[in-house]
């Protein structure tokens, strides 16, 4: 049955296809921030490729063709923005500011890290990528030489903290505007965190988004720079 599966071209893109679709019916029959689909679907692939004693290796190659849409679902987030491009160019500055420090902030985190914990210029290389949408974290990594697998893995990671967080997070701090929440997030935890923040507003979806695409090309000039310094 094992070898059946894994020698199937649809296996890997069914069991995500349909492991998501799950995981999006419980969110919405539960409404709760835990029941995230993504969070549901990764557990049921990770309990189904154990069972079937299916190597991680053989579904990524079957799953491939799903990252080709990476790409083009980041940049289908510029269409909230497209709406809402006239609150954007009024707080341009505050934009500007904002998504600097979340840069900032995240790789000099990632950055003591790795002093605190001696990791290596490869180890630093796959984390400094963190807090960006995985289409632009993993060539980031790459160029660095880190290790783009691991970069995924910790980008979903923080993804997904983002998105389970965010609600709670703002409240606890008593954020309440929705630009100022929507930049927070989107700094944070990339698109997943957008989705998110799609849920709260559509301004917040706006600027989550361009929170997403500055952070990643900022990123980039900043990463080098980091890495000079270890």
């Amino acid at each position: 049955m094992s070898a059946l599966l894994q020698q199937s071209a649809y296996f890997a893109v069914l069991l995500t296809i349909g492991a998501f679709a799950v995981g999006d019916a419980l969110h919405r029959k539960t409404g709760r921030d835990m029941a995230n689909p993504l969070l549901i679907a990764v557990i049921i692939v990770a309990v189904v490729l154990l069972a079937l004693d299916i190597d991680y290796a053989v579904y990524e190659a079957g799953a491939g063709v799903i990252s080709w849409l990476l790409t083009p679902a980041t940049v289908c987030l510029a269409l909230p923005l497209y709406r809402q491009i006239e609150i954007l160019r009024k707080n341009a500055a505050a934009a500007a500011v904002g998504v600097l420090v979340g840069v900032v902030s995240s790789a000099v985190l990632i950055f003591l890290l790795a002093m605190v914990f001696r990791l290596d210029s490869r180890q630093l290389a796959t984390l400094l990528p963190k807090s960006v949408t995985t289409a632009i974290g993993i060539g980031i990594s790459q160029e660095l030489g880190g290790i783009p697998a691991l970069t995924v893995a910790v980008i979903v990671l923080t993804g997904l903290c983002g998105n389970l967080t965010a609600g709670a997070v703002c409240r606890l701090f008593k954020i309440t505007d929705p630009f100022a929440k929507g930049l927070a997030i989107g700094a944070a935890s990339h698109a997943m965190g957008t989705s998110k923040a799609l849920e709260m507003g559509e301004i917040e979806g706006a600027m989550s988004s361009v929170a997403v695409a500055v952070c990643g090309l900022v990123t980039v000039a900043a990463a080098p720079v980091f890495m000079s310094l270890l």
